[in-house]
Order: C-alpha cells, then structure tokens, then sequence
C-alpha cells in the first residue's frame, strides 16, 4: 500500500507541478507519511520531481521557443543559487524553515496576481531612463538567484514563486511561463539531487517509486495543458496558492 500511494501521489504532484506548481506539497505529505524523516523526504522529494520537472519542460518546449535568449543567464542563475540553497539545508532544520515557508507562500502568490502591473510600472519608469531598464533587469536576477536558493532548500512552493517571477519579468502567456519554470525547475533540482546524494540525504527506494509517478504525470499534463483555457490556468494557480498560503500559515502557528 504505501508504494501504491507513493505512485499515486508522483503522479498527481507531477500533473500539478506542470499545470500550475506546488506538486511537491502533495509528494512530501506523502513521503513523510511513508516513514521517511523529514531531512530525508525534503531532500528526496527534489529527487523524484527532477525528472518531472525535466519531461513536462520538455512538453512545453515550443511554447517556450519565444524566449530562447532567457535560457542561458536564468539557467547559469538557476545552477548557482540551486546549489546554495542545497547547502543551507544541510545547516538549518525543516522545523526552523517551516515558520518562514508560510510567509514566502503569501508573498509569491501576491507577486503572481499582481505581477503583470508592477512590471507594467517597472516598463513606464524604465522608458524615461535608460539606467532604470538595466537596474530593472539585475533586479530580476537578483529576485530570481533567491527563488533558486529557496528552490535548492526546500522545493515546495518553488513553482509558484517561479511563476511570480515570470510575471514580474514581463510574461503573459502561461504556457511559456510553464515551460520556462520547469526548465529552471530542472536546473535546481539537478544541482540540489547531486550535492543531496553525496551528503547521503536521499532514500532512493522510496523516492524512486514517487519519482516514476512524477514523471508520468508530469508529462502527460504538459502535453495536455494546450486544451485547457489559459485564465482557467492562472485562476486555478490563484486559488490553489492562497489554500496552501493558509495551509502553511495553520501549520507552522496554529496547529
């Protein structure tokens, strides 16, 4: 039963992180609930979402051929500060970070709803200066080199904060925002696994099972999303991080 539900769950949380983000709250859960510690699970969680994180990229690859020239700098970003991250959970527990966790989840969804009008000012502001544009732009890098390094710590909620950065840098089209959030999704996780397996962090025989799910699951979502209306996307984005917002917010101070 437990390598069933470990399945089941891979699958849903790899459909979940290529639609919208936030898969990992649903495989963690379930790895915790398989015994695994929570060092081990945190950990072990980025291993089974890498390959998902990488198929649904890959699902979405021509929606992001748009924004190719982003690749290379959100990619060198994504393996630098992936790897921070990566190292700061191996000198701070889960219980420590888990009363931050809540606050970083409020702060990202309100960047996702309200990111298209910042950037709208950001872009206002910019044309009258030169100099704003380019502080603009290392702005960004510097907001996303800290995504990264909370992606390498702790992978829930990564999804969601990449796509509030994606909104604040400009983009509109959710598809390509998918795309370009599992690519440096894949990117974090892949640095993170490799410093995690030579600490000797990751329980490869439970995170393996959830990692087949993940996927699967996450590449059949990724293929599928085109049928899917795009504010029905966002709005589902929307309400699914206030629900984990609050979830957090119960956990770490009420519960």
């Amino acid at each position: 039963m437990t390598e069933i539900m470990l399945l089941l769950a891979g699958l849903i949380g790899g459909a979940v992180n290529s639609l919208a983000g936030g898969g990992s709250f649903i495989v963690f859960p379930a790895l915790l609930f398989a015994g695994v510690p929570p060092v081990l699970a945190n950990a072990s969680n980025t291993y089974a979402a890498l390959p998902g994180y990488a198929s649904g990229a890959m699902g979405y690859w021509k929606s992001m051929a748009a924004y190719k020239d982003r690749l290379i700098s959100y990619g060198v970003v994504a393996a630098l500060f992936g790897y921070v991250g990566a190292e700061l959970l191996l000198v701070v527990s889960d219980e420590q970070f888990s009363k931050v966790v809540p606050w970083l989840m409020a702060f990202a969804v309100a960047l996702f709803v309200f990111g298209n009008q910042i950037n709208t000012m950001i872009k206002a502001r910019g044309g009258e200066r030169r100099g704003m544009k380019a502080l603009g732009a290392v702005l960004l890098l510097g907001l996303l080199a800290a995504v990264c390094v909370y992606g390498g710590f702790f992978n829930a909620g990564l999804g969601i904060l990449l796509l509030a950065f994606l909104a604040m840098a400009g983009m509109t089209d959710i598809h390509a925002m998918n795309g370009l959030k599992l690519y440096i999704s894949s990117i974090v996780a892949l640095v993170a696994v490799v410093r995690f397996a030579l600490g000797g962090t990751i329980d490869f025989y439970h995170g393996s099972i959830a990692l087949v799910g993940v996927t699967i699951g996450g590449y059949a979502a990724a293929r599928l999303a085109k049928f899917i209306p795009t504010n029905w996307i966002r709005t589902g984005v929307i309400i699914y991080g206030i629900g984990m917002t609050l979830y957090f917010f119960w956990t770490a101070y009420i519960a």
